[in-house]
C-alpha cells in the first residue's frame, strides 16, 4: 500500500518522470499483477496537486487506488483515531492534521487487508509535532518498509 510521499518524492527527486520512466513503468506493471496499490484518499492527496504526478495518478493509476469505503476499513480507522487521540506526546495540531490526511486510512486498509504500507516515513517515538506512519503500523501490527525495500523485493530494476 503506497503513501503519498512514495509517489511524490519519486517524481520530485530520484524517479522524475522524465528522468526514470521504468520506475513508473513498474509501478503499473505490479499494480496490474496486484502486488502494488493505494487507496482512494491518497489519489486525493496527489489530485491536490494539479501538476504531472497528479495526471499520471488520474490516467494511469487510477484503478489501482482502492475505496476505503469498506465497514472494516472504517472501524479499523476509527480505532487507531481513538489510538491517535489518547498519545499524549503528540501536539493537538498533530492529532488534527492526522485526522484530515490519508495516513490512517492507508493503515487501517493495510490492517484489514494484511497488506505492507510502503512509505518513506521513519518511525521516531519521540516527535510530537506530527504522527508518524510507523509510528501507527507498530502498536497496530501493520509492516511497513521504504520504496528501495519495496523494488527490491519486487526484483525492479531500473
Amino acid at each position: 500500500m503506497l503513501d503519498a510521499n512514495v509517489f511524490i518524492q519519486a517524481s520530485r527527486r530520484h524517479y522524475a518522470f522524465d528522468i526514470a520512466p521504468r520506475f513508473w513503468d513498474s509501478l503499473l506493471h505490479h499494480a496490474a499483477n496486484g502486488e502494488v496499490r493505494s487507496i482512494d484518499r491518497v489519489l486525493e492527496e496527489l489530485e491536490r496537486g494539479k501538476d504531472d504526478l497528479a495526471a499520471w495518478a488520474h490516467d494511469n493509476f487510477n484503478s489501482f487506488f482502492d475505496t476505503t469505503d469498506d465497514g472494516a476499513v472504517i472501524q479499523t480507522f476509527s480505532d487507531i483515531m481513538v489510538w491517535v487521540q489518547a498519545q499524549s506526546q503528540f501536539l493537538d495540531a498533530a492529532k488534527a492534521d492526522f485526522a484530515r490526511g490519508a495516513d490512517g486510512w492507508l493503515v487501517a486498509y493495510a490492517k484489514v487487508k494484511n497488506s505492507v504500507v510502503v512509505t518513506h516515513e521513519v518511525l521516531n517515538p519521540a516527535i510530537r509535532s506530527k504522527v508518524p506512519i510507523p509510528n501507527m503500523c507498530q502498536p497496530f501490527s501493520v509492516p511497513y518498509i521504504d520504496t528501495f525495500d519495496m523494488l527490491r523485493r519486487l526484483g525492479v530494476r531500473l
